[in-house]
């Protein structure tokens, strides 16, 4: 299968589980793998066959800035989530960054795999 990414998607979000980072904004920055098959709109030169990945970083971004989850992990998930069901993927991986999260360390974060199945009930 073919892939999409984008690579260091970067925004900012109420996150984290501490009194004081529920009251700003931290940045985040996000890695996205997508799972899509591009033969078609190789053949074509259409963007309508392909995942307009234009729109799929300003989806993200909007939720992203929106949200307020206390967990990485949460928010992984529900970016995963929002990706595979709204763009109608197979397969992503989101790779999450809160740099500067742990002091004398550059970046932290998760890396979590979803498919079309993890998401059956959507």
């Amino acid at each position: 299968m073919d892939r999409i990414f984008l690579t260091a998607l970067a925004t900012e979000a109420v996150i984290g589980i501490f009194d004081r980072e529920r009251e700003i904004r931290q940045r985040v920055v996000i890695d996205l793998e997508m799972l899509v098959d591009l033969r078609r709109a190789a053949a074509t030169d259409s963007i309508a066959h392909t995942l307009n990945y234009r729109s799929v970083a300003k989806r993200v971004l909007a939720f992203v800035e929106a949200s307020r989850f206390h967990l990485v992990e949460t928010l992984a998930e529900q970016i995963a989530r929002l990706v595979v069901t709204e763009f109608g993927l197979e397969e992503v991986q989101v790779t999450l960054h809160k740099p500067g999260a742990i002091r004398h360390s550059q970046d932290v974060g998760v890396i979590i795999r979803r498919r079309r199945a993890d998401y059956a009930d959507a």
